[in-house]
């Protein structure tokens, strides 16, 4: 009884810790395995009638774990009778700046941009989708981010080197009610909107530490390196 005591309490603790190895295996294995933001930008504006559904788009990608939506209001279409209530003249330029890269002749919305790759209608989610799955992410930097400060990881940087910006805007979903224009009448929600833009630095391969201004309290950040004059993002993190 003793020998089989000895061995039965022998073979309990090597099962228990083999599951406990498993478990620390399983729990490893599925940190290494969490996919690269993907950054889906949306160009948007409450006084154009063909913006909410791509709005409404963008919060269903928003519910994605490995998808950062970020919604930019932008100012061209406040002639149309409202004035957007989230525009801001940095982010129409933002959109600007894309537009050569990605082929295009000028700004539309509702325009999507995915990681600064691509672009599709807001509209047309299947197309949408249908570029997010093509995106890759080689050689992507690590991004560590605190409250304070970023720190960008050693990696190849592109020739010119990399723009490091950072966002901060609101994850809720904010309904806003359109007294004047094409959407007159209606209660448009938003999500993701994007409340600060700022170019905080640049990254040229080495290891870098950039010190950031603080969060106004309701408000997320976000932090994006990406090639200069619209070009692709390389990495992207969020808080």
């Amino acid at each position: 009884m003793g020998v089989q005591g000895n061995r039965a309490g022998f073979f309990a603790l090597a099962i228990g810790a083999a599951a406990s190895f498993l478990a620390w295996g399983n729990n490893m294995a599925a940190a290494g395995e969490a996919k690269p933001l993907t950054v889906v930008e949306l160009f948007t504006s409450q006084g154009y009638s063909s913006c909410p559904p791509a709005n409404a788009n963008l919060i269903e990608l928003s519910k994605r774990p490995n998808v950062l939506a970020l919604s930019f209001s932008v100012t061209y279409w406040d002639r149309l009778g409202w004035k957007d209530t989230f525009g801001q003249a940095e982010f129409t330029a933002r959109q600007e700046t894309y537009e050569t890269p990605l082929g295009r002749d000028g700004p539309f919305t509702p325009q999507m941009v995915i990681n600064g790759r691509a672009d599709a209608v807001g509209n047309r989610i299947s197309e949408v989708e249908g570029i997010i799955a093509a995106q890759f992410h080689d050689d992507a930097p690590a991004l560590e981010l605190a409250d304070r400060s970023v720190t960008v990881g050693a990696g190849r940087a592109p020739k010119d080197g990399a723009d490091i910006w950072f966002i901060t805007y609101d994850r809720r979903v904010v309904n806003v009610p359109v007294k004047r224009g094409e959407n007159t009448g209606r209660t448009l929600p938003h999500k993701d909107v994007v409340h600060s833009l700022t170019n905080v630095g640049s990254w040229r391969g080495g290891a870098t530490k950039i010190d950031l201004p603080p969060v106004k309290i309701g408000l997320s950040s976000a932090i994006l390196v990406q090639e200069p004059n619209g070009g692709p993002i390389l990495a992207a993190v969020t808080k």
